[in-house]
């Protein structure tokens, strides 16, 4: 693939590719996208693209890694995430390693080089933030990530977009509007995969508690008058109909989904 000269690849054990997710930072995939870690993880038939646009230099850091510089705490991100991918047995890693900045304007260079990622791989599935998430640079990407699959013709586009739960949760999406992802029986390897990224989770945030907790949550409250069946589940958004429909506008779309929220609520 003809990418930035920044850009790390990291080759898989398997060849073939099937599913493909786009996130902001190392960790959001193991956060956001554990539905196609456990899809593609035991299928031979199957395997995860996973695609991380930013550096990740600029996270919050304390104890052993609180004097880290930005660059040395993208390289030590980078090993991480290496290791989550050979944990969860992911087909290909690609690193872009853009600034955050350079992202929240869909800088030229990061639409060529997702183009050139989407047109190689050719997913039949993609996963990405979804459009009422709170972090500017996962907004961000999810909007990159939309305008590349939007350049491509349409033959060539995913059967199914999904945007997935990161910083906020879907679990006040309707019903009708929620896509139930089943992940019980991979609850050690989810905690594998995660519990890798030292660099956050020691640096100060717990995100290998918040992300187990949300998914078990998921499965305890998502219906109230039947007994649980899901060990554990996350919930996602189907971003489908963003890519049948070019004129079709993300926050029109995400507005729509706030509308059928309030009619439910306010009865």
């Amino acid at each position: 693939m003809n990418l930035n000269k920044r850009a790390v690849i990291f080759e898989g054990e398997k060849k073939v590719y099937t599913h493909l997710v786009i996130a902001s930072h190392q960790d959001d995939v193991e956060i956001m996208c554990p539905q196609g870690i456990v899809n593609c993880y035991d299928d031979e038939q199957k395997g995860l693209v996973a695609v991380i646009v930013s550096d990740g230099g600029g996270s919050p850091r304390s104890g052993r890694y609180q004097n880290f510089t930005n660059e040395q705490m993208s390289k030590e991100r980078q090993k991480e995430q290496i290791e989550a991918a050979k944990i969860g047995r992911y087909a290909k890693l690609v690193m872009l390693n853009y600034p955050s900045r350079e992202i929240h304007d869909c800088n030229p260079a990061v639409m060529n080089d997702l183009v050139e990622i989407l047109s190689q791989i050719k997913p039949k599935v993609v996963y990405t933030h979804n459009p009422a998430d709170k972090h500017r640079t996962h907004i961000s990407v999810l909007k990159c990530a939309l305008r590349a699959l939007r350049e491509l013709d349409m033959e060539l586009r995913p059967k199914k977009l999904y945007g997935c739960e990161c910083w906020r949760d879907l679990d006040w999406l309707s019903d009708k509007d929620k896509v139930v992802f089943d992940l019980s029986g991979y609850r050690e390897l989810l905690r594998d995969v995660l519990a890798v990224h030292k660099t956050q989770i020691e640096g100060g945030k717990r995100y290998d508690l918040g992300a187990e907790g949300r998914r078990l949550a998921n499965a305890v409250f998502y219906r109230s008058h039947n007994v649980d069946t899901l060990e554990m589940s996350s919930f996602a958004i189907d971003l489908t109909p963003l890519i049948e429909d070019d004129d079709l506008e993300l926050k029109k779309f995400i507005l729509q989904k706030i509308e059928n929220f309030k009619r439910e609520i306010l009865v």
